[in-house]
């Protein structure tokens, strides 16, 4: 059943459909990894952090309903049922437990960093195909890069 038409061609929307599913996956996994760290993290840290972990888990799940929106716009229902997440969400995840507090920091870092290089990847797919999709991938990627940082400044060893 096809509810909504795509203003797009059909070439250039299988890129798109791509991207943006792929990207909805990366940023509801990315909301579920930061939501376990934050309910996990113990350490001398554990406030600033845990505070830290609800902003990206914020901005994760604002972009999911942006991208999941954008899909849907463009006809194609998007996927976000815990077992699409659960299968194709590829980002580093926390191991089960509680989490010193430096390695949360690590793994937002690294997952973080994974997301927004599948982020770049994706926007130069989107570029001949639909640049308000592109649009819409550069702006998640600011964002999320924006989150690396603030992260990775965390860890930086005492005495640099």
């Amino acid at each position: 059943m096809t509810v909504v038409k795509s203003t797009l061609p059909e070439e250039a929307r299988q890129v798109v459909r791509t991207a943006l599913q792929d990207t909805l996956v990366d940023l509801l996994g990315l909301s579920l990894t930061g939501k376990q760290a934050h309910w996990n993290i113990v350490g001398p840290r554990f406030r600033s952090i845990h505070l830290q972990l609800d902003e990206i888990v914020g901005t994760a799940r604002a972009h999911a309903d942006t991208v999941a929106e954008r899909a849907a716009a463009l006809g194609d229902p998007p996927d976000g049922r815990p077992e699409t997440v659960a299968k194709d969400f590829g980002l580093p995840v926390p191991a089960r437990g509680w989490l010193r507090d430096s390695d949360v920091v690590q793994l937002m870092v690294d997952s973080l960093e994974a997301a927004i290089g599948r982020l770049r990847e994706r926007i130069d797919a989107t570029e001949k195909a639909d640049l308000v999709t592109q649009d819409l991938l550069i702006t998640v990627t600011a964002d999320l890069e924006k989150q690396r940082w603030m992260f990775a400044a965390e860890n930086v060893p005492r005495g640099d």
